[in-house]
């Protein structure tokens, strides 16, 4: 079978660890780009072994962030790009959906839900998590926001593709599984917070128009500082997230302490 006619491009910065388990799962596609941030431990050995690109990537502070810098400075051999972390594996059932996805007339894009592990289980119930990593390089690229000023963060993390065309949604999933533990995981989201909240503090001065619905709607939870509660009796009680066990219990509890942070990140940099 021939390869498949995708970019997949893979930012990173020390991520040896995941990498070993996913970049196995990536030999079908035509052409595999590593997006460093100068990591120091195995990964670009890894990437070297199978046989993907490295494209170091050095933040100044402004725009464009790790994503948007590759779409605009790195020459893609396909029209089709798949942006992948480290810590998210695909499977045969979403490859073989992806080489029909492709060829489908009119769509520029593909919404594709995750499969989420934590704590090293399955998580069968809950909000089900969707992104939208899958699009043709010539319908748009990430979302800009304003954040030359305070942001700490080098790649997109909460911005989206703005796409222009028929954009799609996958029937199979990719597994997202970050084997770093919950010291990474608290680490990560407490930096997460931390933008989330000044990112408040900015649209509270250009308003929050431009933002979708779900946006709004959190950040609308956020200002009346019920987030927290919301989120743990949506996802725990309401989308089922009871029956996942005792993980499923402290997947949503960690979630609503992640907001809780925001809120009084919020309140700290109001002060």
């Amino acid at each position: 079978m021939s390869n498949i006619p995708v970019s997949v491009l893979v930012p990173i910065k020390n991520e040896e660890r995941n990498l070993q388990l996913s970049l196995p799962l990536l030999s079908d596609f035509d052409e595999l780009i590593l997006l460093d941030s100068q990591s120091t431990d195995a990964s670009l050995k890894l990437a070297e072994q199978y046989g993907a690109r490295v494209a170091q990537f050095y933040w100044n502070g402004q725009f464009p962030k790790k994503r948007n810098w590759a779409l605009r400075n790195i020459e893609l051999r396909n029209e089709w790009v798949l942006f992948l972390d480290a810590d998210e594996y695909v499977t045969p059932e979403f490859l073989n959906e992806l080489r029909e996805a492709i060829n489908r007339p009119g769509y520029v894009g593909y919404w594709i839900p995750f499969r989420n592990y934590f704590m090293g289980q399955q998580l069968k119930h809950g909000d089900v998590f969707k992104k939208l990593p899958l699009f043709k390089k010539s319908a748009g690229e990430y979302e800009r926001i304003a954040e030359d000023s305070w942001s700490h963060l080098d790649m997109e993390v909460h911005e989206h593709p703005i796409l222009e065309g028929q954009v799609g949604t996958f029937k199979t999933h990719i597994d997202h599984n970050d084997y770093k533990g919950l010291e990474h995981y608290i680490a990560k989201h407490n930096s997460y917070s931390s933008w989330e909240a000044r990112r408040f503090i900015k649209l509270q001065e250009t308003g929050f128009a431009a933002l979708n619905s779900r946006q709004r709607l959190k950040y609308q939870l956020i200002s009346w500082g019920i987030m927290p509660m919301a989120y743990f009796i949506g996802n725990y009680f309401l989308k089922l997230g009871f029956l996942d066990g005792s993980k499923g219990y402290y997947f949503s509890k960690y979630k609503a302490q992640y907001f809780f942070q925001i809120q009084t990140k919020i309140k700290e940099l109001q002060s």
